[in-house]
């Protein structure tokens, strides 16, 4: 089975997919963004807009080779991986959907799709939570606000209003629950077991921080 996590940017996909790694043995994480940044990283820094210079490709998924390789890769460790695999990334274009979500249902995986969804001012104090800005405020005092999540502040409108659409169902609505019982909605709905949840509340801050330094992106 592989369940594919979608939502904005900042919506929770990549905590509730290792929440769900954690919880669910013999399960994995396939991240796609790995290959969308190495494809990226390919490009030399001017063309990937160093020093304020328009990107020659400002979302990696354009590529044919990011949709395509996905595909390949997820095809490959569905085929040889006897647990479930979770993939976390936002997809909001149709087209890019069907060649890629899609694409993975027609070879014949069980595929459950899931959209985490939320109202704007919660993604955006989510945004404003994460990375490296938020450490830096409680260390020394300084507001780093959004600046290095600028590219995700400005598709977050268009990622709302395409992710609502019935097409990229099942969707749910995350702003009063949190990513424990959002991964235990998914799996209920998957008609997955997970492990019980035995966490304090501490640990799993502590734990869910280690996950978003890990996925830090400098460009």
């Amino acid at each position: 089975m592989l369940l594919w996590i979608n939502g904005p940017f900042g919506g929770g996909k990549t905590q509730t997919a290792h929440e769900i790694r954690r919880r669910l043995p013999g399960s994995v994480v396939c991240d796609p963004e790995h290959a969308g940044f190495g494809l990226r990283r390919m490009l030399p820094p001017e063309l990937r807009g160093a020093g304020g210079r328009e990107p020659l490709v400002d979302d990696f998924q354009d590529l044919v080779a990011w949709r395509q390789g996905v595909v390949e890769v997820l095809d490959l460790t569905l085929g040889k991986h006897e647990g479930v695999v979770i993939a976390p990334m936002t997809v909001t274009d149709p087209g890019h959907f069907a060649e890629t979500v899609g694409r993975l249902g027609e070879l014949g995986h069980d595929v459950r799709h899931f959209t985490l969804l939320a109202e704007r001012e919660t993604v955006l104090r989510r945004l404003r939570e994460r990375g490296p800005g938020h450490l830096l405020h409680h260390v020394s005092g300084r507001n780093t606000g959004l600046r290095r999540e600028s590219w995700a502040v400005r598709r977050l409108d268009h990622c709302l209003e395409r992710l609502s659409g019935p097409e990229f169902a099942e969707h749910l609505w995350t702003d009063h629950t949190t990513v424990p019982k959002t991964a235990d909605r998914i799996a209920v709905l998957a008609g997955l077991t997970l492990k019980p949840n035995n966490e304090g509340a501490l640990r799993t801050r502590l734990r869910q921080a280690r996950v978003g330094m890990k996925h830090i992106r400098f460009d």
